[in-house]
């Protein structure tokens, strides 16, 4: 074989050749000898490519790719799939890992209470670790860097008054590792998001009835006193209804003057190249007879304002409790479904309508979406909710209570609403923001929910969902292969982590698990001795992945290539003998 010849190594191309028939393998003659003809034959190596990775025939090369060769080598060489370092300076189980934007630094949360500041250089060292408990709290769940890098936003589970639990955000910065700030967040899995450099979203959640509530995210000022958490500079953004023991949870912000700038384009398949009026899409039915007939438009999640020639709310409720009295309410209500029947007719002329065209028009606008989970049937979250920030609420300037509202706008509306029909149980954006991606846990087909405390059992495997945020549409075929086990009142999140081109996500099998964007399929699996919690892609070199476990570890992955580079660059030992020869004979 030339010394020119593009290589790869004899362990990968022995693999290729077993997917090979035999008839082709005697086309290419003597492997070894021709390697030249072989690496230029275009048409074979799309065969192996698409036999090998088992990649339907339907779906074009990569845009980015010169030659097919080039992109076995690629899903082969830069995947962070080799071990490389394991960090286990936390004592307790690790939840969830972030990196700052310029990938100099990560931060990672514990449920021994800490938050850690890792360097990551060649071999990944500790920095700084802060204990929370001091402050009352149970352990640290979440964290994200602002988009300087100047401040770190870490979310944990405060521990109130006789026991009581919510959560609370912190903000640390990163010149000296002050605490800067601490704002309640509730529930505590609302986590808590940055909104700009400055200003970070939180939630509070406020009993209506026994499975009514109202949730309102706040916008808060990172830069207030440590003792003044009771006197925040904040300004309200939004106050919605949560129906059936759902509440708003896992806030986080997309921007939208990013998305025509894509890293990475995914509508090859045009799976949904008709377009649909209504706003709420139902993911319930992965069965490919069912969605080759046309379907009838799903209900709309969010209960629509009467229009002029409709009963007005006031007079619906008087009519019901009248039919209550009279006993002309057939079958009778349980005392849920009639707490959920008055609180629809209640705020059905007390919310202030979606914003018009959601949709950006303007390339250059300022506009961002606030992305949630929520419901309308049950507690457990299982729609995802989005709502437009304009630009002149993205600060906390003005009034704490937000600009004025008239007596019909009590509530504030979701602009848009995709029903998942399942469990959700992660959710992360692609680093454009174009696109979202949603671990859930489905539930099974036709299923009826009669109590929302009774939610429907959860599958075992978990389904990834990708949605393009510009057409809010949902592109390609879910992703598989990850699992959880838990049931609907355990179930914890698992977070995920979107590169340029691959995206991975942790669960609960012991393994993390990494998919090329592009053709839909699993690379890799990578073990750990309990349940992933979290992965995180280097945002300046995607050929390293971290992933933290409840076996107390952080693990640090690169891929075969990056190994080899680094090996290089490492400074060889010195033969000091040979060295005090030289010496000595000089």
């Amino acid at each position: 074989m030339d010394a020119g010849c593009p290589r790869l190594p004899d362990t990968v191309l022995f693999e290729i050749f077993l997917y090979l028939d035999h008839a082709d393998v005697l086309s290419v003659g003597l492997v070894c000898q021709q390697w030249r003809a072989v690496a230029r034959d275009e048409f074979l190596w799309k065969e192996l490519f698409y036999r090998y990775y088992r990649v339907s025939r339907d779906v074009p090369r990569h845009p980015g790719a010169v030659s097919w060769y080039d992109e076995f080598q690629r899903l082969y060489d830069t995947i962070p799939c080799v071990e490389v370092q394991a960090l286990k300076e936390h004592n307790d189980q690790v939840l969830h890992l972030s990196f700052s934007h310029s990938g100099c630094l990560f931060a990672s949360c514990s449920k021994d209470c800490t938050v850690k500041i890792w360097s990551n250089e060649l071999d990944i060292s500790l920095q700084h670790s802060s204990n929370m408990r001091p402050y009352n709290w149970s352990y640290t769940q979440f964290s994200q860097f602002n988009s300087d890098d100047s401040l770190l936003l870490v979310s944990g589970v405060f521990v109130g008054p006789h026991n009581s639990s919510s959560g609370e955000i912190a903000v640390i910065s990163m010149e000296n590792f002050t605490l800067l700030s601490r704002v309640r967040n509730k529930p505590y899995d609302v986590f808590g998001c940055w909104l700009n450099e400055t200003n970070l979203i939180s939630g509070n959640l406020h009993r209506i009835g026994r499975i009514t509530s109202c949730s309102v995210l706040w916008l808060n000022n990172a830069f207030q006193g440590i003792e003044s958490e009771n006197v925040n500079v904040v300004k309200r953004l939004f106050k919605i209804q949560n129906l059936n023991a759902s509440t708003i949870r896992t806030v986080m912000v997309a921007d939208c003057s990013r998305y025509d700038s894509p890293d990475l384009l995914l509508d090859y398949e045009e799976q949904l190249a008709a377009s649909s009026t209504c706003p709420v899409f139902d993911l319930g039915s992965d069965s490919e007879e069912e969605e080759a007939k046309p379907k009838p438009p799903p209900e709309p999640a969010v209960q629509e304002l009467p229009d002029a020639g409709g009963v007005p709310a006031e007079h619906g409720l008087q009519q019901l409790f009248d039919d209550i009295m009279e006993g002309r309410v057939r079958p009778a209500m349980t005392e849920t479904e009639l707490e959920t029947k008055v609180a629809e007719l209640f705020v059905r002329n007390r919310t202030k309508p979606p914003e018009p065209n959601l949709l950006p028009t303007d390339s250059n606008s300022k506009t961002k979406y606030l992305i949630f989970t929520t419901g309308c049937l049950t507690y457990s979250p299982h729609q995802i909710g989005i709502k437009r920030i304009l630009p002149h609420q993205m600060t906390t300037a003005g009034p704490v209570l937000g600009e004025e509202r008239r007596s019909d706008e009590f509530f504030d509306s979701l602009d848009h609403v995709i029903d998942i029909h399942g469990h959700i149980i992660g959710m992360g954006l692609s680093p454009d923001h174009r696109y979202l991606y949603v671990n859930s846990r489905a539930w099974p087909r036709d299923c009826v929910i009669s109590d929302p405390m009774q939610p429907p059992p959860i599958a075992e495997e978990i389904d990834l969902h990708v949605f393009d945020l510009k057409t809010m549409k949902e592109v390609k075929r879910a992703l598989r292969a990850h699992r959880a086990y838990t049931p609907n009142e355990e179930c914890f999140f698992i977070f995920l982590d979107v590169s340029r081109d691959f995206v991975a996500s942790g669960a609960e099998d012991r393994h993390g698990y990494i998919w090329d964007r592009h053709y839909n399929i699993c690379l890799a699996k990578l073990q750990h001795d309990n349940v992933v919690n979290s992965v995180a892609f280097s945002p300046v070199e995607q050929e390293l992945l971290l992933t933290a476990s409840d076996d107390t570890t952080i693990k640090v992955w690169r891929s075969p290539r990056a190994v080899r580079i680094r090996q290089a660059k490492r400074p060889r030992p010195r033969k000091l003998l040979f060295s005090w020869l030289m010496n000595q004979k000089s």
